[in-house]
């Protein structure tokens, strides 16, 4: 887990008296993501993280990262130390501006957004770069296509999805999330953002941070992840659920600590998610493509009050 929080000093104004004190900031980071291709040797001198769930080699900790010295790939030992890949060596796939923590969770999750990969075993492996901080690299499993290469950053505020149109979305999901049959209570989903502003813990601290929290039908929490944007705290926690192998999270119900964006409900449809709940607005893109995928798309969450934009009929 990398530093989520970093203190500052700043002059409070209050009622017109000056007042230096210091303030808990949430840190942002760039995290560059890059693919790992054949004829890259391991360094056993950083961690080596496994995407699939269990033990490994010397425990797992915090954030899903490996000790050093712990053992790596999806499906057994890498041959000659090398990782598989299918692209050239040091192919940047993007850089996103994020808080640092759970980064094995944000690539694996982005991957998924970017539907590269649908399940855990098509990702042989992923690591910390040994010679560049804030770095990921990756590697795909053998016929696994990445996704096209990034020319630019994607900022914390606003992620960037490899579909254009609503069409290509629908067309490109892999877990058609209209004919998920759940129905969720008014009630419990009533609850969620109380249940997930309980388990933010950094936002707690700063003020300054996402979330995203996947839970069941009864509203009960499966993963929670924080991050500045919003885009990254989802694809952590659909990239936790790759990693156990939970995809597609079928009956379920993405809660979501902002607006929700057509980024939002695209990353939610191809995790298989059939139900997006935000506390602020969606966009009109948003319920389009919400509308076309046969998800159940709900804004203004506060209270007792919600709107209910599409598919209302999974609600009771």
């Amino acid at each position: 887990m990398g530093v989520v929080t970093d203190r500052r000093r700043v002059v409070r104004v209050r009622e017109g008296v000056r007042a230096a004190r210091p303030d808990t900031l949430a840190v942002e980071e760039p995290l560059m993501v890059r693919l790992v291709g054949p004829g890259d040797l391991v360094s056993r001198a950083r961690p080596l993280a496994a995407v699939a769930g269990g033990a490994v080699a010397g425990g797992a900790v915090a954030g899903g990262l490996v000790p050093v010295g712990g053992v790596v790939p999806v499906g057994g030992v890498l041959p000659d130390g090398v990782l598989p890949g299918a692209r050239p060596a040091g192919s940047t796939l993007t850089v996103t501006m994020r808080t640092p923590g759970d980064d094995f969770d944000l690539v694996a999750g982005w991957l998924v957004s970017e539907g590269a990969v649908t399940a855990r075993e098509d990702i042989a492996g992923m690591r910390l770069c040994p010679d560049e901080d804030n770095t990921v690299e990756v590697a795909l499993a053998p016929g696994v296509e990445p996704p096209r290469q990034r020319a630019f950053a994607t900022t914390s505020a606003c992620g960037v999805c490899g579909s254009d149109t609503v069409v290509e979305v629908r067309a490109a999901l892999r877990w058609p999330v209209a004919a998920d049959a759940v129905t969720v209570g008014t009630g419990v989903i009533a609850a969620l953002p109380d249940l997930l502003r309980e388990r933010q813990r950094a936002f707690e601290r700063t003020g300054g941070l996402h979330a995203a929290g996947l839970f069941t039908a009864h509203g009960e929490p499966l993963y929670v992840r924080e991050d500045v944007g919003r885009h990254n705290a989802v694809d952590k926690v659909v990239g936790a659920a790759l990693r156990d192998g939970a995809l597609p999270a079928a009956g379920t119900v993405l809660q979501v600590s902002g607006r929700a964006s057509f980024e939002l409900v695209q990353k939610a449809a191809r995790a298989g998610i059939p139900v997006l709940s935000a506390i602020s607005a969606p966009s009109t893109l948003a319920v389009d493509l919400a509308e076309e995928c046969g998800l159940t798309l709900l804004g203004f969450v506060r209270g007792d009050s919600m709107n209910v934009y599409t598919r209302a009929d999974r609600l009771r």
